[in-house]
């Protein structure tokens, strides 16, 4: 029996997967490369797996662009578009950085390779390296952008995010560098992204650094956060600090260069270190979170970094449940009593004299998943400890939990797909990312209450159809 597949999310079309890379839209496509062994479940020698988009959901996968060579294995980096021929490779050239991995001895080099037919063939530069390692062991995934009149690469070393600089892409000099206070003393700092965003609807900017943690994130393992601040193309200054998210299984994020109309898309890996290599897989293991756009907003804590799904995901809606205004008494309430393999919530909420509200999400009580809001401690959880599959590790059958911002309105948008939950919260501040590993392929929505009555403003349940990817 195949291994069911997701209906948003993105698999490769065989064997393991984990970090998004190389992401860049070119004439109408969004590209998308990213860690990839082709010949086993779990990792190996890294290759740039590579598939392309028009809509970001629905993917073509091509053949593999980067293979392990004398430099080493490919491990993660970026794409840019070199419209200027800054490296003499063509106007409008795919350009791609990325780390070369060399055992034994951990040696780590950035090199460069490209692309004259939009992505399709790639050849690797002769000159590589084209940063060489300066004697760190760990020194990687390096993001390349273009700022003000040259291009600026921001890269992982250990604890510490360097930037460089470069006129063609091919001769860099070091330039400034950030070591961030707040991560987790034993955890390493991993795919660096930093970009401009608009804060709110006003015209002040700010710069949003993005970056995986390997170890210390607040579910456990590995995880991903954020700074907002300033950057003046040579080193970064830091005015607030946050976490992407509250649930286990969002790592590595990195967001599409040159995608139209200023939109910032990020995509991240669906899973966790701590267990990568173990979850359920007969024939692919490792997904993509479903791709979300960033903004900045303003919030009790300073400029902070939203998050919400793609309106993309709006096409796939189907059949409708909707209600507003009405107030709900402690007890469960099925919502239309109807399965899918693939649900999209709105909720508007006011908390009211309830303890407690959620949603439900499985097959049976047997098998089900659990999003609730704790009112008293103000915080909304995640319970997969009956989701499916949970004892392949000690870490998976937990419930995670993120602190509530706001007062006594709750926004929730949830996306359920088959083997997945993604919770956004008062409009994308903060996000649970849960990998679950469901027996049934349909699952039916249930809303409760506890403690006292609570009244939904509004509410609005669509099943989501569509092909798998």
């Amino acid at each position: 029996m195949s291994q069911p597949r997701p209906l948003l999310h993105f698999t490769p079309p065989a064997h393991w997967l984990n970090d998004p890379n190389g992401l860049v839209y070119q004439n109408g496509e969004y590209h998308l490369f990213y860690q990839h062994h082709p010949h086993s479940l779990t990792p190996g020698p890294m290759h740039w797996g590579h598939a392309v988009s028009h809509d970001l959901l629905r993917w073509e996968h091509l053949p593999i662009a980067l293979a392990p060579d004398e430099h080493g294995m490919i491990f993660s980096g970026s794409a840019v578009v070199d419209e200027n021929n800054t490296a003499g490779f063509g106007a409008n050239a795919l350009l791609a950085l990325y780390t070369a991995h060399k055992e034994p001895g951990h040696l780590e080099t950035q090199c460069l390779a490209f692309s004259l037919d939009g992505g399709r063939a790639w050849t690797k530069y002769a000159g590589n390296p084209v940063l060489p390692n300066p004697g760190l062991r760990d020194f990687r995934d390096p993001k390349v952008f273009w700022h003000a009149d040259g291009w600026v690469m921001c890269l992982a070393a250990g604890r510490e995010i360097l930037f460089y600089t470069s006129p063609n892409l091919k001769d860099w000099t070091r330039a400034g560098s950030f070591a961030p206070q707040e991560i987790p003393r034993a955890a390493v700092l991993e795919t660096p992204d930093l970009f401009e965003l608009p804060v709110g609807s006003s015209r002040q900017m700010r710069w949003a650094l993005t970056l995986g943690i390997n170890s210390g994130a607040p579910a456990g393992g590995s995880g991903s956060c954020y700074f907002v601040g300033g950057f003046d193309g040579f080193t970064f200054t830091p005015e607030t600090f946050g976490w992407m998210n509250y649930g286990p299984d969002f790592y590595a994020p990195q967001t599409w260069n040159n995608a139209p109309n200023a939109r910032r898309i990020c995509l991240g890996w669906m899973n966790n270190w701590q267990y990568a290599a173990q979850t359920p897989a007969s024939e692919w293991r490792g997904m993509f979170s479903i791709p979300r756009e960033l903004t900045l907003v303003e919030s009790e804590a300073g400029i902070s970094l939203a998050q919400n799904p793609i309106v993309e995901v709006n096409a796939r809606r189907r059949k409708t449940f909707a209600m507003r205004g009405r107030t709900f008494q402690p007890g469960e309430y099925p919502l239309n009593g109807e399965q899918a393999a693939a649900w999209d919530v709105e909720a508007e909420i006011a908390l009211g004299a309830a303890d407690c509200f959620g949603f439900r999400i499985g097959a049976s009580t047997d098998e089900e998943t659990i999003l609730f809001c704790d009112v008293a401690a103000q915080t909304i959880n995640v319970n997969r400890a009956r989701s499916g599959q949970v004892n392949f590790h000690k870490d998976f059958a937990t419930i995670h939990s993120a602190p509530l911002p706001g007062g006594g309105m709750v926004a929730l948008r949830i996306l359920f797909d088959y083997n997945s939950v993604e919770v956004f919260v008062q409009n994308g501040r903060v996000v649970l990312s849960e990998s679950i590993f469901p027996a049934a392929q349909a699952h039916k929505l249930t809303f409760f209450v506890a403690g006292g009555a609570l009244t939904v403003k509004n509410l609005k349940v669509f099943q989501l159809q569509t092909e798998a990817l």
